[in-house]
């Protein structure tokens, strides 16, 4: 299967960038390449260093990209561990961060990966396929507190403890193996007449399992202001969200960033040495027109912030 996915907010992200030919840039997120292959058609002499943590996310883009391949860098990994990456390479201040926080069409189509409710397939959800941890392991591991915690406090499902019980319940006659299986097990916890009237009951379920077991939400606060404060003065950094666990993590990190200042109002001398970091550029969060909305459902939740270092 190709590995496709369609970049949403393309055109804000690379005008939010401001690229310069000569720049040094991150795209944390490579997934299909498309934000990528705006970015380098736009270097002369610069660079760009591409991350991702899904290995065929990387071959496919690479070849993609194969045109560019002078001016680009990949880094198999999280994008939470890239600046360690880029102190290997010997790379110090940055002109631009992109990251794209959402799935890519590609993992929530292959069956195989085990991402979608949609179709019936081997529980696994690992953007990584390295690692251990897969979403049979939360599912069929995990004690009853703790999935419940992860299902209310990821996917803010208001039956997330009737949902555990009954994954608990169910698994104690046989291992859940498949989506399919889980799928049923979230759609019989819902009462018949609230089970699809906010759309597919098993949505915030699956979310919450994919969060932990990627751990999209660790840490993400620290990269933030990592990557924000590793950016030359006037480089930008852009950041894709699909859901309000994530945005509000970006939106708090940002703000935290742009003050100036944090003493008490009445002390006469500043003595914290805190300084703006950043100017945000986004006082709200931009979203997808009408016309990308028509030609890419899948940017319906997607908010793009962008911060400017000073």
């Amino acid at each position: 299967m190709e590995f496709r996915h369609v970049p949403v907010l393309l055109d804000e992200c690379i005008e939010g960038l401001d690229i310069k030919p000569d720049g040094l840039y991150l795209d944390c997120t490579l997934g299909g390449g498309g934000h990528s292959l705006e970015i380098v058609k736009r270097l002369k002499n610069g660079r760009l260093f591409a991350v991702d943590k899904d290995k065929e996310a990387l071959a496919s883009a690479s070849q993609r990209l194969s045109a560019y391949e002078d001016k680009i860098t990949y880094i198999h990994d999280d994008f939470k561990n890239a600046l360690e990456k880029l102190d290997e390479l010997g790379v110090d201040k940055l002109d631009g961060v992109l990251i794209d926080l959402g799935v890519s069409s590609y993992q929530l189509d292959n069956g195989q990966r085990g991402f979608s409710y949609n179709t019936d397939a081997p529980l696994d959800m690992r953007m990584d396929t390295d690692q251990y941890l897969s979403a049979y392991n939360v599912v069929n591991e995990y004690d009853e507190h703790t999935l419940a915690d992860i299902i209310w406090q990821y996917g803010e499902d208001k039956l997330s403890r009737r949902i555990a019980k009954n994954i608990v319940d169910y698994r104690q006659k046989q291992e859940i193996r498949t989506t399919g299986q889980l799928a049923k097990i979230i759609e019989e916890s819902y009462p018949a007449k609230l089970r699809w009237k906010f759309g597919n009951p098993c949505k915030r379920t699956f979310q919450a399992i994919r969060i932990e077991v990627n751990g999209e939400l660790k840490d993400l606060d620290k990269a933030v202001t990592e990557l924000s404060l590793r950016l030359k003065e006037g480089g930008r950094i852009c950041i894709i969200t699909f859901h309000s666990l994530e945005d509000r993590i970006v939106k708090r990190a940002f703000v935290e960033l742009n003050k100036d200042c944090i003493c008490p109002p009445h002390q006469p001398v500043c003595t914290c040495n805190k300084r703006r970091e950043v100017e945000i550029l986004t006082k709200k969060p931009i979203t997808a027109d009408d016309k990308e909305l028509a030609e890419n459902s899948r940017a319906a939740s997607a908010k793009l912030r962008i911060a400017e270092r000073v």
